[in-house]
């Protein structure tokens, strides 16, 4: 059955573009499935719930999607992620194995 559309459910609706999603990396590379699954960790480890779309055929890459709202952040934890380099990552993950 379809809702009224005058119910106080469909008027406080979302109605915005903010979770739109959109592009905010894709690959044809042969490294593209690792720096996807590099990039997801990244995003998801920083509460961003990306989308990762795979190619049926290899040659035609991965493509990673975020909603619009999360575009800049995204981005920003990228650029962090690229400028601290794989070292940084290699710490974080030997800090929590340590026992508490």
């Amino acid at each position: 059955m379809a809702q009224d559309p005058g119910t106080p459910e469909t008027r406080e609706m979302n109605l915005s573009h903010d979770l739109d999603t959109v592009t905010l990396f894709q690959s044809q590379t042969v490294d593209a499935e690792l720096d996807a699954d590099n990039i997801l960790g990244v995003l998801e480890s920083n509460g961003i719930s990306p989308v990762m779309r795979r190619s049926p055929y290899p040659t035609m890459g991965v493509e990673i999607l975020v909603a619009r709202a999360d575009l800049e952040r995204a981005q920003a934890l990228i650029a962090e992620a690229l400028e601290a380099g794989p070292d940084a990552a290699s710490e974080a993950e030997a800090e929590s194995e340590k026992p508490l």
